[in-house]
């Protein structure tokens, strides 16, 4: 029996310009295999498929399915709260999953299972939203936790992460991270449109190097399993 979030999550379809944060972690990797858990309409897959990698895309929409299926070898239509489908018996270099965890009630039953799937030496890729981020904050300050259609906020989250709170879930399902870092801007408002383009990546990167769990609009991961 599906929950009101299942039910909303299968009627959506999330569509934009992919992560390309994310995928940055990955490196430059030639004909890597990666399965995109939460793959949405295919928006990592497109600029992966682009660079010549094999994606495998999971999601629980079938509009989504249909779309993502441009990009991707193969696409599982499921309900990640259960894990990954018996049906994928394949090893991959590489398991990303951009956003998605915040969407589970019980993350560590994925995160548990994404390790029969890697192959040796496999990493996973793993985006979460700072629930802490620094306009965030401000509204909690003054007395507003409402959701939202999208962003941080969206109305099918069912858990919140800090930058500090996702690395403790990975290190927790045993897994080790190999980098941790946040994708953010410092507040510059107005000002940020007369700066050089240059100081204003610097002061970003700054800012979310020395406080990422403050100025990290996203916490980004990458990570083995602990006994690999």
């Amino acid at each position: 029996m599906q929950n009101s979030v299942t039910a909303r999550c299968i009627e959506k379809v999330y569509k934009n310009a992919g992560n390309p944060a994310l995928i940055e972690l990955l490196g430059s990797r030639k004909n890597a295999r990666v399965l995109d858990c939460g793959c949405g309409a295919g928006d990592n897959a497109r600029i992966l498929n682009a660079q010549g990698w094999q994606v495998t895309g999971i999601t629980i929409s079938p509009s989504e399915l249909q779309a993502a299926s441009a990009y991707c070898d193969k696409v599982y239509l499921a309900d990640l709260e259960h894990g990954i489908p018996k049906a994928i018996d394949d090893k991959f270099d590489y398991v990303i999953l951009s956003h998605i965890l915040e969407h589970l009630v019980h993350p560590e039953k994925l995160l548990g299972d994404i390790k029969s799937v890697l192959a040796p030496n496999g990493l996973i890729a793993i985006a979460l939203p700072n629930v802490l981020f620094y306009h965030n904050r401000l509204r909690f300050i003054l007395g507003n936790f409402d959701y939202t259609d999208g962003g941080i906020m969206d109305e099918t989250h069912v858990r919140f992460y800090t930058f500090a709170s996702g690395a403790k879930l990975l290190e927790a399902s045993g897994y080790r991270l190999e980098k941790v870092f946040s994708d953010g801007a410092f507040p510059m408002w107005k000002i940020r449109n007369i700066l050089p383009d240059s100081i204003v990546k610097a002061l970003n990167r700054f800012a979310v190097s020395h406080w990422p769990g403050l100025f990290g609009l996203q916490s980004l991961y990458l990570a083995r399993a602990a006994e690999s």
